[in-house]
């Protein structure tokens, strides 16, 4: 299971990025959160999970279970939406290929608050890039 978020203070602004590996039990193995430079909300959100993706494929994961609280980027990966943002569609394509790797994958929506250990990640991450 990876918990992804991405954040950008001022959109575009300062952003960050952070993917949490767990277990199917829960039990998490890494956290990772990083700046990224200037970007937008919806650019952070995929290149987090660009970073979820990466990290479980490194790790030798065959099966994904990713889960965001960006409702807008899980709808267009699971193919809900259409990305109609010129900039979202080559970073949306880099998902949709980096997921073909895997046996079996699956993408779902949380709130926020769901999501915390990420969102704690992502502005740790600015913060200390703000500092």
């Amino acid at each position: 299971m990876v918990n992804v978020d991405g954040g950008a203070r001022g959109n575009p602004g300062p952003a960050a990025i952070a993917a949490v590996l767990a277990t199917a039990d829960g039990e998490v193995f890494e956290e990772i959160g990083e700046t990224i430079g200037q970007a937008t909300n919806n650019v952070a959100e995929y290149r987090a999970l660009l970073l979820g993706i990466e990290r479980a494929r490194a790790l030798g994961a065959a099966e994904l279970d990713l889960v965001g609280d960006s409702e807008l980027v899980v709808r267009q990966v699971k193919g809900e939406y259409k990305v109609k943002d010129a900039g979202l569609r080559e970073l949306h394509s880099q998902v949709r290929a980096a997921l073909a790797n895997f046996e079996r994958w699956s993408i779902r929506h949380v709130r926020r608050e769901h999501n915390a250990v990420a969102d704690r990640l992502v502005n740790e991450a600015l913060d200390g890039t703000l500092a």
